[in-house]
């Protein structure tokens, strides 16, 4: 049987990656999904912003962070404004989440993540995360959408949300289906997976062309959209 390309220009198929198969399924989960975390690489300077894979189950504050790179675009987020002496979030240090965040007439589905500071300082988080979508063809990494990311000071117990866009599936057929979100703080190296509370698929198309997955900076969302 013949495979037809992505309609996602940023499809990563990762031919060499192990990906790790403890995602279930999730159809469609309008529902919010958090994640537990492991070692992966935060997205630095490029279009597009991936990460490492990691298995997830429900709760994610794990241990041992390590630095990564990501570089600065805009947005505002709770608790925006920075301080030289405020270090940066840590992944062990970050509860994340993600829930459907897509509004009616929307031309977009819209996935909302969450970042809530669980350690007991404030804490930095600077330009844009990292996002993959796992998928049963591979790896899809989101593009930025260009926006400027203004740093956003965490305080202890707040948070602070982005948007990830995908296309929707109009096409009739199966798509692509989406296994797993990958989601790496900025600045971090290591990644939490999350169950995927979107939609079930994206489209495909016999050229490639289409929407691709976007990802906005920290701050870019309100909660649950």
């Amino acid at each position: 049987m013949r495979v037809h390309k992505l309609t996602i220009a940023a499809l990563a198929v990762a031919a060499g990656l192990s990906l790790t198969a403890c995602q279930g399924d999730s159809d469609n989960a309008g529902g919010q999904s958090t994640g537990s975390s492991n070692s992966s690489s935060s997205s630095n300077g490029g279009k597009d912003s991936g990460g490492t894979d990691t298995d997830g189950e429900n709760t994610a504050v794990s241990g041992g962070g390590s630095d990564g790179a990501s570089d600065g675009g805009s947005g505002s987020g709770k608790g925006s404004g920075t301080d030289s002496e405020t270090a940066k979030c840590l992944t062990d240090h970050l509860e994340i989440t993600a829930a459907d965040g897509t509004v009616g007439g929307d031309q977009e589905e819209t996935v909302v993540v969450g970042f809530k500071n669980a350690g007991a300082k404030d804490c930095l988080l600077t330009g844009y995360a990292g996002v993959d979508l796992k998928t049963n063809y591979g790896r899809v990494s989101a593009e930025r959408t260009g926006q400027e990311a203004d740093p956003v000071v965490l305080k202890s117990g707040e948070d602070v949300f982005f948007g990830v866009t995908y296309p929707k599936n109009d096409s009739g057929g199966s798509g692509v289906r989406v296994e797993g979100l990958v989601v790496t703080p900025p600045n971090e190296t290591k990644s939490v997976t999350l169950d995927w509370p979107g939609k079930a698929s994206l489209p495909v198309t016999e050229d490639g062309s289409g929407t691709p997955v976007r990802v906005g900076p920290i701050g870019s969302a309100g909660q649950g959209g």
